[in-house]
């Protein structure tokens, strides 16, 4: 790999995902590069569909022009003008102009890793394509709403589910193609994984997230309980709101839980993988601490773990992994949250994958 492309791994990478790089650096060389790419492209994606100041129509022939080159059915130039005028980051900025160089190293690997990356892409950009035409019209004051368990279930596999089947697909190819490993088992909790914490997301970025007009929480699961998407505007109903949003708390620790029962599934040997693994599972576990105890709907209100605390996170674990009793009391017991009187999800709502 030329100095231009590790550039592009390291230096935009680490402008536009400040956690996610630390992520990166920590993987083996084997796989670093395709799951950097894949990254790259997917939230080069989530750039296109998120620019709101551009209209819906604009952005989604936009996602899909970057959609049929990423699968490799077309190679039309991009062009991202009227997008890349619109960013106020210049990380974002650069993500648009610099495309073609992601794309590009996209065609380096081999015709496996390629489909592998395809693949997810292909899910990953249909998720938002979803997204857009689901939330189309949606203002502040018309705020749209998912429609049930169902619907947000489908939105997590797509938009982070499918990332924990590809990076077990690339880590088995390249890291542990000859252990002995229950693929079955592996495969469903990184589903799981992914989506505990895009659900994390969701649930951490409810207040802006309604003042855009998008309501991930399932509208039947509101009216249950005498609310609107509107009426999540008004932080006085956040007492009101505590028995559906600590459930899927609930929900999002034990996906996460299932995450730290993958990461304890892989070799041992694989020292680099269950640190990249245990660290966004560890900062997503305090995240979830920390929406438990504040009114979620307070504008002001937007919980992000510290640099500090990450960096205690990231010692921690390096100095807990050699002793398995020290890395196993890492991630908080099950059960924490069963005796707060919270009545659970229905486990019919989550279709399993």
């Amino acid at each position: 790999m030329d100095a231009a492309a590790s550039g592009l791994l390291t230096d935009l990478l680490k402008q536009v995902s400040r956690s996610f790089y630390l992520t990166m650096r920590v993987l083996p060389a084997a796989i670093r590069p395709q799951i950097s790419v894949a990254y790259l492209l997917a939230r080069t994606t989530d750039t296109v569909a998120d620019t709101q100041i551009v209209p819906l129509a604009d952005r989604l022939q936009a996602l899909q022009a970057l959609r049929e080159r990423i699968l490799g059915v077309s190679s039309a130039p991009l062009n991202f003008g009227d997008l890349v005028q619109e960013q106020d980051s210049p990380a974002e900025w650069s993500l648009l102009q610099r495309i073609e160089e992601p794309l590009a190293l996209l065609l380096e690997f081999s015709t496996e890793d390629q489909q592998r990356i395809r693949e997810v892409l292909s899910i990953i950009t249909s998720g938002q394509q979803s997204d857009l035409s689901r939330f189309g019209d949606a203002s502040s004051e018309r705020i749209l709403s998912l429609a049930n368990d169902e619907e947000l279930d489908e939105y997590t596999y797509r938009v982070a589910g499918c990332v924990g089947e590809f990076w077990t697909k690339i880590c088995r190819a390249h890291l542990f193609f000859n252990a002995p490993l229950d693929d079955e088992f592996l495969l469903a909790n990184s589903v799981r994984f992914g989506k505990g914490l895009q659900l994390v997301n969701i649930l951490r970025d409810l207040p802006r997230d309604l003042r855009q007009g998008r309501c991930y929480l399932p509208g039947d699961r509101l009216w249950a309980i005498g609310l609107t998407p509107s009426d999540l505007l008004e932080p006085s109903n956040g007492q009101k709101l505590q028995p559906v949003f600590q459930a899927y708390l609930n929900q999002a620790e034990e996906h996460l839980a299932s995450g730290w029962d993958y990461t304890n599934a892989l070799p041992r040997a694989g020292r680099r993988v269950r640190l990249a693994c245990a660290w966004p599972l560890l900062i997503g576990i305090r995240t979830v601490e920390e929406l438990r105890v504040n009114n979620i709907l307070a504008p002001e209100f937007h919980v992000k773990i510290r640099r500090s605390e990450v960096r205690k996170i990231i010692v921690r674990t390096v100095l807990c992994q050699p002793w398995p009793r020290a890395w196993a009391r890492l991630f908080p017991s099950r059960g924490r949250h069963e005796q707060s009187g919270v009545q659970e999800l229905s486990e019919e709502a989550q279709p399993p994958r």
